[in-house]
């Protein structure tokens, strides 16, 4: 799977993975408690980006500072879009789809992200799609089922419901909105939170897809998503300061929110980014992706054994068949990459349009905070 020997380094780094997405994993839970016990999603989206900023800031410009390119106004005008797509659009309508749903869902729906994006890609004919290839047969096969699964997963719950681990919830959470109960099984609030959620899985395919293009000439990651996430902390301000008024949703207090909001600032932002970066460099985009799905395994034990939360038939065949397509996406990305490496293939990639994206548009994950973490 690594191309390498299993050494103490490939172990370190496997560790790393499964730390990062238990770091996400626990964001999402985390972020769906402070939600129900009132903090106002885009104030958490703002303050989150806002906190990210001043803990990447000072450490890309010491560690990055002779590596930094000059900003042009074409170069700023790109990084403005990342901003736009894979933060603000991104995390606002992924959190409001939150709301409506469990952290099980939102979990299980983000393994979509690589399909999506190679669909994504196809449509804007950065990827040619060549049949007789065993590695793009692979993905277009595992882009359809994966699509498919999360199609399955939204509109279908099947005819029961699975049972749970425990009886009654371990962490009571009281909504004013309704019980959490309702909230997970009212069909359709569960309808419009995955739609939204959805939405939000498109925007961040599309941030993987210019992201691709943007690191390519202004290499210096760190100091790109310190960038991105200035950017973003403005943006997202202006539209907290639209949706939530009150200057009360701004108010901050030693809870759970307050804890929330710190945690995906620094852990599941800035470090995570950090992490992820180190273990593609070492490793490459495919090694990060195949821990993917670790977040939604983690997520779903958890939420159901403190929320008790069960879900249905139709959740349990959605979400395996989503991650069955991840792998399989994965497995033909890899092979295509070995078979690039060969001198006999080079007439395949003549046309100049292979995917450009390829080595962004792998690792998804919740929370890129699911993000700039689902970078490759």
């Amino acid at each position: 799977m690594f191309g390498k020997g299993i050494t103490m380094k490939n172990f370190g780094l496997c560790v790393a993975m499964v730390l990062l997405q238990s770091s996400y994993g626990a964001s999402v839970i985390l972020v769906k408690v402070a939600f129900e016990r009132g903090l106002n999603q885009f104030v958490f989206v703002a303050y989150r980006h806002i906190i990210a900023m001043f803990v990447l800031g000072p450490f890309a410009y010491v560690r990055e500072r002779e590596q930094r390119p000059s900003l042009s106004c074409s170069l700023f005008a790109k990084i403005f879009l990342l901003s736009s797509l894979g933060t603000t659009i991104y995390f606002n309508v992924f959190y409001f789809g939150l709301t409506y749903t469990s952290p099980t869902v939102a979990s299980a729906l983000n393994n979509v992200i690589p399909s999506l994006t190679f669909l994504m890609a196809v449509l804007l004919r950065m990827e040619t799609v060549k049949i007789r290839s065993a590695g793009r047969q692979a993905k277009v096969l595992g882009t359809i089922i994966s699509i498919g699964g999360s199609l399955v997963f939204t509109l279908w719950k099947g005819g029961c419901q699975l049972k749970g681990f425990v009886d009654g919830p371990l962490i009571n959470i009281h909504s004013t909105k309704g019980s959490v109960g309702e909230l997970r099984h009212g069909k359709e609030n569960w309808l419009k939170g995955s739609c939204l959620i959805l939405i939000s899985t498109i925007a961040w395919s599309g941030w993987l897809i210019l992201h691709g293009t943007v690191s390519k000439v202004y290499p210096a990651e760190l100091s790109l998503n310190a960038l991105i996430c200035f950017i973003a902390s403005l943006q997202s301000s202006l539209v907290a300061l639209f949706f939530a008024r009150n200057r009360l949703l701004w108010r901050l207090e030693w809870n759970v929110q307050l804890l929330t909001i710190i945690y995906c600032g620094v852990m599941a932002t800035a470090l995570a980014n950090y992490i992820q970066i180190r273990c593609i460099s070492y490793m490459g985009p495919v090694f990060a992706s195949t821990f993917t799905p670790l977040c939604a395994v983690i997520v779903a034990i958890f939420s159901a054994i403190a929320f008790a939360e069960r879900l249905h038939l139709g959740s349990l065949v959605g979400a395996c068949l989503i991650i069955v397509g991840l792998y399989i996406v994965l497995w033909g990305k890899r092979t295509d990459n070995l078979m690039t490496g060969n001198a006999e293939d080079k007439d395949d990639l003549g046309d100049g349009r292979t995917l450009e994206i390829s080595e962004n548009a792998c690792t998804a994950t919740t929370d890129k905070s699911i993000a700039s973490e689902l970078k490759c």
